[in-house]
């Protein structure tokens, strides 16, 4: 038997090797994953147990579990940096579409899609990192032509400000 750490920081079990073997091969339980046996012994890496190598060789490469508190189960991580992306890339977008309103859409994607990148670890894989990019280069653009059509509008003090002349 076993006791296991889940990504919350709450410890779980206990776990029989069955049942660990089979959260390994569901993508519930990774290399990573703090494990130790029942009744003592140090907190390790699932890696360093020999006895689960097969099974985290052909296991898949996916995400360590969160445990619910309420229930001790193991549910799939959702990925919070994907929600960060996202939003920062509605951002930039909205700002984009309104850029006379100013910069406060432009920097809110900015700073959303920035901490999206930052919670990604340098990971390439992780899930939200290319929405992350995204959001950033648009916000950016976006930040840009706001400032462009304020300062456009600054030097064309008293006179109003038209993209078309007609």
């Amino acid at each position: 038997m076993y006791r296991i750490i889940g990504v919350d920081g709450k410890e779980y079990g206990p776990v029989s090797f069955d049942e660990l073997r089979r959260w390994i091969a569901e993508g519930r339980a990774n290399g990573q994953t703090p494990i130790r046996e029942e009744g003592g012994g140090e907190w390790r890496p699932l890696r360093e147990f020999p006895a689960f190598g097969p099974e985290l060789e052909s296991g898949p490469r996916r995400h360590a579990p969160v445990f619910s508190s309420s229930a001790g189960l193991a549910t799939e991580r959702t990925g919070g940096a994907s929600g960060l992306a996202t939003a920062g890339l509605v951002c930039g977008i909205f700002g984009l579409c309104c850029c006379p309103c100013g910069p406060l859409f432009p920097l809110a994607g900015l700073i959303l899609s920035v901490m999206a990148l930052t919670r990604s670890n340098g990971d390439p894989a992780a899930p939200g990192r290319g929405l992350a990019v995204a959001g950033i280069v648009i916000s950016l653009l976006s930040l840009l032509g706001s400032i462009g059509l304020w300062s456009a509008q600054l030097l064309h003090l008293g006179r109003p400000f038209r993209f078309f002349q007609f």
